[in-house]
């Protein structure tokens, strides 16, 4: 069967009140931008609290579906019929065309679902389920009533039109991005980072983001991957202007100069300043990063309170509590982790001490970055000034 249209459904959007309009428009926005690069001309309307995309002539329909499946704040897409309102006798006529061309085989348990939006409609919704369920039963012997745990759920929602569909394919939930402001991601090519951005964005937050590069301790394919994951969240958040910072000579310098137990923690601080910097310059509201409590000596609660200290705006950790299982499982169904493994180190690997300090003392941090002086600030300027900035989008 060649659908014409989709019921979009969203959960959170509906709880918002009066600005409910506003993230319904944001939605839309969204699901503009999603299409079109699909196959196909497509028009999107809402209407008494539901959102359609409509579709013209001949249309990509896997690739209708699969954009869809990536705009935050869809929780399910609903291949659906759309009928207009010619008395009960001819939408019974309809709903059992559709059931013969969408299930070739009807040996399946069923339940009809109605809905009655419109009053006015003389069926109430349980004589609606009634009187189809009858209908269906005397077109196709094979099938079985269970109002239980049916196979086939079909859906009737009695609107300006009449809605018909059975299938609900589920979408990513969460907010549309672009409703809760702006943030920036500190994206490594690891397997935590792309995930943070990917959670952060699901409630609606747009992101930029910020890779630092060690050239040449780390090659050009270590930056390469970091584009393809950012290609990859992309998917999802929509573009992303990637700041890829040159921190080869901050490294050195700090390599040079401080107590090697002590370099994961000073790095982590100079690249949170950076970031922090480009945020603002972007507009953003806050940082994001993929830490995670005792995943590594960088992310105890003693570490992650000293690379807090250098900043002045939020630092979100969206995985904070989460395992390194959780964290792949959500890596594996965004299609991030096979990209993400790939065995091209980042600058953050490269320079690791093998025995780092697990709990840093503020006090002892401070008096190992005196030793730095003003040839700190230069170099951290001169990262700033030779930033490359890659606009990123799926």
């Amino acid at each position: 069967m060649t659908y014409k249209a989709f019921l979009i459904k969203y959960a959170e959007i509906a709880i918002k009140g009066k600005n409910r309009y506003l993230f319904e428009d944001a939605l839309v926005s969204q699901m503009n931008h999603a299409l079109k690069k699909v196959d196909g001309t497509f028009h999107i309307r809402k209407e008494q609290g539901r959102i359609y995309v409509e579709m013209e002539g001949e249309y990509d329909y896997d690739g209708a579906v699969e954009a869809l499946q990536h705009v935050f704040g869809i929780v399910g897409i609903c291949p659906v019929v759309l009928l207009e309102d010619e008395g009960f006798d001819v939408l019974a006529g309809e709903v059992i065309r559709y059931i013969d061309e969408v299930y070739p085989d009807k040996h399946f348990t069923f339940k009809v679902n109605a809905r009655r939006a419109r009053k006015n409609y003389p069926l109430e919704s349980m004589e609606i389920n009634a009187q189809m369920g009858e209908r269906i039963l005397e077109a196709f012997p094979e099938t079985r009533v269970d109002v239980h745990k049916p196979q086939v759920m079909f859906n009737i929602e009695i609107r300006n039109q009449i809605n018909v569909y059975s299938t609900v394919i589920p979408g990513p939930g969460g907010m549309p991005v672009g409703t809760n402001g702006k943030a920036m991601l500190l994206l490594s090519g690891g397997i935590d980072s792309p995930v943070a951005g990917y959670m952060i964005a699901k409630r609606g937050v747009t992101i930029d983001a910020t890779y630092f590069h060690a050239p040449p301790y780390t090659s050009e394919r270590a930056k390469q991957k970091v584009v393809d994951l950012a290609k990859i969240i992309s998917k999802y958040t929509g573009p992303i202007n990637l700041h890829v910072v040159n921190f080869t000579d901050i490294q050195l310098y700090i390599y040079e100069q401080c107590p090697h137990e002590e370099l994961t923690i000073i790095m982590r601080r100079y690249m949170m300043k950076l970031a922090e910097h480009f945020a603002k310059e972007s507009k953003c509201l806050g940082l994001i990063t993929g830490e995670s409590i005792g995943q590594v000596a960088s992310q105890t609660m003693q570490s992650l309170a000293a690379t807090n200290e250098v900043c002045t705006m939020p630092v979100y950790r969206p995985l904070i509590g989460f395992d390194k299982q959780e964290i792949v499982e959500i890596s594996e169904k965004i299609d991030a982790y096979e990209t993400s493994i790939l065995p091209y180190e980042d600058c953050c690997t490269i320079f690791v001490a093998k025995h780092p300090v697990t709990k840093p003392s503020l006090n002892v941090i401070h008096n190992d970055e005196r030793k730095l002086s003003e040839k700190i600030d230069a170099l951290m300027q001169e990262a700033i000034d030779t930033v490359e900035v890659i606009h990123i989008e799926a």
